[in-house]
């Protein structure tokens, strides 16, 4: 609800000061497009008002041009407008390669010279000037007046990401345990329809990224940023391997091979570690605790290798252990010292549940 209010507030601020500047500074009678072109960018998805920026005054520019050109050939009027706008989207959409910011504004340019050129002479320059300064207009107060705060953006966004990790986590452990095939395809499938939520998480962080770069007050929360988004983009790594855990884990129920509980309090231990890793970059902390999960989970993966696994059972435990050592770089760690942190616990636990040979003074 607080970025809703920022941004509507930055919308109405952008497009009232829009208007002050293109009406009494640059005297433009009827300025239109100045505070469209300022609501414009300040409604572009956080992370791409610069881009929207550029994208639109490459549509005025470009459309003011095809449309000047068409005009003169063909002349004004019905059919004409109606030539005129298909071939500049279709020129548009021939440069650009799909359709978006650039071609809407060709489109909307093209509009306005073929219906109005006729009747009004010279629309050409004030257009430009009045999306240039709606746009830098728009920027200025997103970066200056009213940033919104890039932390709690991305926290926002990543909030359901990690809720729906950490509860599949136990719906496959749980699935494991109770030997339930069902439970553990229903937490695939949850996985699998994550896209959405991962979109938006993942715009939050470039959202988050232009403010830090844009916006002086918010350069004290660049090293906090950079955190997470590393953490955030190893996150998807999870997902993933939560997702082919589901999958693996699905297909040795669906064959009845024999879990040792080891392996179900493995995944739980990467819930676990999920769980205290979003605390941890809630609370901006250290990341020792995640850590520490995150190998206990690869611990009991070796342990339930050594008690004895077949064949999907294997891909379970090796897949235990690549979220594992995906977790430890979402912590920090770069991928050379996860693997090898992730592979000596890993064989910590084997060791730990080694069957003991007979020494041959024991044998009978």
């Amino acid at each position: 609800m607080e970025i809703i209010l920022v941004i509507a507030v930055q919308a109405g601020l952008a497009a009232g000061l829009a208007w002050w500047l293109a009406y009494n500074v640059l005297g433009n009678p009827n300025p239109v497009f100045a505070p469209s072109a300022a609501v414009g960018t300040i409604a572009a998805a956080l992370g791409q008002r610069t881009r929207r920026t550029v994208e639109m005054l490459v549509g005025i520019g470009l459309g003011i041009a095809i449309g000047d050109a068409l005009v003169y050939v063909i002349g004004s009027g019905a059919w004409q407008t109606a030539v005129i706008v298909t071939l500049a989207i279709g020129i548009a959409l021939g440069l650009v390669g799909r359709g978006g910011t650039v071609v809407s504004q060709v489109g909307g340019t093209a509009v306005l010279i073929a219906t109005l050129s006729s009747s009004e002479r010279n629309l050409e320059l004030p257009r430009i000037v009045d999306a240039v300064v709606g746009s830098v207009v728009g920027l200025v107060v997103v970066a200056l007046l009213l940033p919104v705060h890039p932390i709690r953006v991305i926290n926002r966004a990543a909030g359901p990401v990690f809720h729906t990790v950490i509860e599949q986590l136990r719906e496959i452990a749980a699935a494991m345990q109770h030997h339930d095939h069902g439970r553990a395809v229903r937490a695939m499938d949850t996985l699998d329809g994550m896209g959405p939520d991962v979109s938006r998480m993942q715009e939050a962080v470039q959202g988050a990224e232009e403010v830090v770069t844009l916006a002086p007050v918010r350069w004290n929360r660049r090293q906090e940023f950079e955190r997470f988004d590393r953490g955030v983009r190893h996150l998807t790594y999870v997902i993933d391997d939560s997702r082919d855990l589901a999958r693996r884990a699905a297909t040795a129920l669906q064959y009845a091979e024999p879990l040792p509980g080891h392996l179900s309090d493995a995944v739980e231990s990467l819930a676990d570690a999920v769980r205290r890793l979003q605390q941890e970059a809630r609370k901006g902390e250290g990341h020792d605790q995640s850590r520490r999960l995150g190998l206990r989970a690869a611990v009991q993966a070796g342990c339930a290798h050594a008690e004895g696994v077949q064949l999907f059972g294997a891909a379970v435990v090796t897949q235990v252990r690549v979220a594992a050592s995906d977790l430890l770089r979402a912590t920090g760690c770069s991928i050379e010292q996860a693997n090898r942190r992730t592979r000596l616990a890993a064989s910590l636990g084997r060791l730990r549940h080694q069957p003991v040979q007979p020494k041959e003074s024991d044998t009978p």
